[in-house]
């Protein structure tokens, strides 16, 4: 069997995906379009594992590094889905209360992906949280088809809610300073922009390739942002022209950044569409904008 590499992949194959990960065409449409992609060698499994996640062989930081204290944690969201699971990592030895990070999924639960970006900002210095907007249903399910399937039986509103109760348990946490950011991707950069229009004392907010709010709520927006963005990426980046207009009319602060010929995941390790030079640049911006506005 040959192996892939990302020069082989069609950027039709990444588009393809991406209407298929964003819920655009169900699997079987998915599948009978992947099949004209499987030519020259290129077998139909051998494309479809390779797009797919990788998850055993991508993780940076293991769930039991010895730098954290990293444990499954339950807080209550009244407004949203009630008792949600979260994964609450801080770094091993903290002597001083810490700024603290919402680490806010896609469209498919608290997968193992979510999990170790939550961990890598606790190495940063924070205290972080990575719920799982799943728990009301069972929790993230071990595979991201099921985990989106689920998630499209949660209303959205409800669970920017439970990310909102996030904020609200990291306020009162005895190990937080109170000051709190948010970091989302896809659809958590979708909450992560609207925490910052709903939650007043939002320290700081950087969504990856998410969907904007609507341009009214520019008007609202609270806190200092950082966006960024995937050149590929056409269906969120249609909207962006739009709502930067808002901010500038609304005289708020943020900074966006475009990434070159990468496509919308960028970020993420565990799939051919990672860019790890895009991925690195965008986290050590992200991580300083937090450092600037939380410490």
């Amino acid at each position: 069997m040959k192996k892939l590499n990302k020069e082989d992949i069609n950027q039709e194959v990444f588009d393809l995906y991406d209407d298929y990960a964003h819920n655009k065409i169900e699997r079987r449409q998915f599948l009978k379009k992947l099949s004209l992609y499987a030519v020259g060698g290129i077998t139909m499994s051998s494309l479809l594992s390779f797009i797919s996640p990788n998850y055993i062989d991508s993780v940076l930081v293991n769930k039991d590094d010895a730098r954290l204290d990293s444990k499954y944690i339950t807080y209550n969201s009244p407004r949203g889905g009630g008792g949600i699971k979260a994964l609450l990592s801080t770094p091993e030895t903290v002597t001083e209360k810490l700024p603290g990070i919402i680490v806010v999924h896609e469209n498919r639960g608290l997968n193992p992906y979510i999990e170790d970006v939550g961990r890598r900002a606790a190495l940063e210095g924070f205290i972080s949280i990575a719920p799982d907007a799943l728990t009301p249903l069972g929790g993230y399910p071990g595979n991201d088809d099921e985990g989106r399937e689920m998630q499209k039986k949660r209303d959205k509103n409800d669970m920017l809610e439970d990310f909102i109760a996030a904020f609200n348990y990291l306020k009162n946490h005895e190990q937080c300073s109170g000051k709190i950011g948010v970091v989302g991707f896809c659809f958590g950069g979708w909450i992560s922009n609207m925490m910052a229009v709903r939650v007043p004392d939002l320290g700081a907010a950087v969504p990856y390739y998410g969907s904007q709010p609507d341009v009214e709520d520019a008007a609202d927006v609270n806190a200092p942002l950082m966006f960024h963005f995937a050149e590929l990426d056409k269906r969120v980046n249609a909207g962006w022209p739009a709502y930067e207009d808002a901010l500038n009319a609304n005289n708020k602060f943020y900074e966006a950044f475009i990434y070159p010929e990468v496509n919308h995941g960028f970020h993420n390790n565990t799939t051919p569409r990672y860019d790890e030079a895009a991925a690195s640049l965008s986290w050590n911006r992200t991580i300083a904008f937090f450092k600037d506005n939380l410490t």
